[in-house]
């Protein structure tokens, strides 16, 4: 069969169920025959050698593309590999320069739903959305160290430090991806500075009068009742203020929150105290699922200007500000008022669901639901003695 035959064949030229008919006017070009399921393909392909390497191109199939144009196309291969130019990885070159950031965002958060938690995939997205936002319409492989740097200094000088080593290390993991999936050669994150690093790990302890202070400043609102409920439970910031109802019994006194909400990935359950039972018991029942947040069906969400709130009550009532402070120095506090008022260590660790560690995450299957309910129990005494004191 020659190359005209093959371009109207309707059968297999062979009993192989992948063929190739080569042309004989100008050798390289040819019709690949395929066999699938009794479906037959035919397109034209070309075959070169660069170097040691021999290249196979397809071009199309054949109904589409005359023999002629097929020859010429061919020839323009063929002319560009006599000149050193490898026609495969130009094209590739090619492809790879229409590979925008927002088009590498768009395949790298398709990939991370569903693998990441929810909260997390939602903090990747708004990283790569909002903070790299001047470099979405970039080509991927045009965005050198220099671009990633620059934009690292803007994020730096505008969010803070902590915002820019997040939107830092969240990009490194994009690049990373990419590059594994064929995307890009090189990652231009790895010899940037990390805005971050250098930044001394949070050790601020809130003192008994600091802790009243907060307690009382806090309203009959939202904010007020997750505030509070930090300080009772110390529980990271998200576990509360997207608490669902689903994840509370009022008549047990346990609070369950599942592992798709936590960060370690463990479930925490927590038997509240009575006056943590309280707080819960007078939240307004709304038609979302979750307990706070008036505007969102996905929790709380007004975390900055509900604290400004706050500190500007404990300015007016105290007569001067706290010293800076964060929310997440609340989970702090309990852990370190936990080990003054005479709680083990290791109760105090499953209060605030640290994870167990190496031999006795796999021997010690104990939940000591007892003991940390009677922990909760007794710190819930000692925030009632700090901010109504006998």
């Amino acid at each position: 069969m020659n190359i005209t035959e093959a371009i109207t064949a309707t059968t297999m030229p062979g009993n192989q169920a992948d063929q190739i008919i080569w042309d004989t006017t100008l050798p390289g070009l040819g019709i690949r025959f395929r066999n699938s399921a009794g479906a037959i393909s035919k397109r034209w392909i070309v075959q070169y050698r660069v170097g040691r390497q021999q290249r196979r191109e397809s071009l199309g199939d054949v109904r589409r593309l005359a023999l002629a144009d097929a020859r010429k196309i061919a020839r323009q291969r063929f002319a560009k590999v006599e000149l050193g130019v490898d026609p495969a990885a130009e094209k590739a070159t090619r492809a790879r320069s229409q590979f925008t950031l927002r088009t590498a965002v768009d395949s790298y958060l398709a990939a991370r739903r569903g693998v990441v938690r929810p909260q997390t995939f939602i903090q990747i997205e708004r990283y790569m959305r909002n903070h790299w936002a001047p470099l979405l319409g970039r080509p991927l492989t045009e965005i050198g160290r220099v671009d990633v740097a620059g934009r690292l200094a803007e994020i730096t000088k505008a969010n803070g430090r902590a915002a820019a080593g997040q939107a830092r290390k969240n990009l490194s993991a994009l690049f990373t991806w990419a590059a594994k999936e064929g995307r890009c050669d090189a990652n231009p994150v790895g010899f940037t500075n990390d805005p971050d690093k250098a930044a001394k790990a949070r050790e601020r302890v809130l003192t008994d009068i600091e802790l009243a202070a907060i307690w009382n400043a806090c309203g009959d609102d939202d904010f007020g009742r997750i505030v509070r409920l930090l300080i009772l439970t110390g529980c990271r910031r998200e576990e509360i203020g997207r608490l669902r109802w689903s994840e509370i019994n009022i008549e047990t006194g346990l609070l369950s929150v599942p592992g798709d909400r936590t960060k370690n990935g463990h479930p925490l359950n927590l038997p509240l105290p009575e006056i943590a039972l309280d707080i819960l018991r007078s939240a307004l029942r709304r038609e979302t699922k979750c307990v706070f947040g008036v505007r969102s069906s996905n929790g709380f969400h007004s975390w900055s200007y509900a604290k400004l709130a706050i500190d500007a009550r404990i300015q007016t009532t105290v007569g001067q500000p706290l010293a800076p402070w964060r929310i997440h120095d609340i989970r702090r506090t309990v852990r370190t008022g936990l080990s003054r008022i005479g709680i083990a260590p290791h109760i105090a660790e499953r209060v605030i669901n640290h994870a167990k560690g190496g031999i006795e995450a796999i021997y010690d299957r104990h939940r000591f639901e007892a003991e940390i309910a009677a922990a909760l129990e007794q710190w819930s005494n000692h925030v009632l003695g700090v901010i109504k004191p006998s």
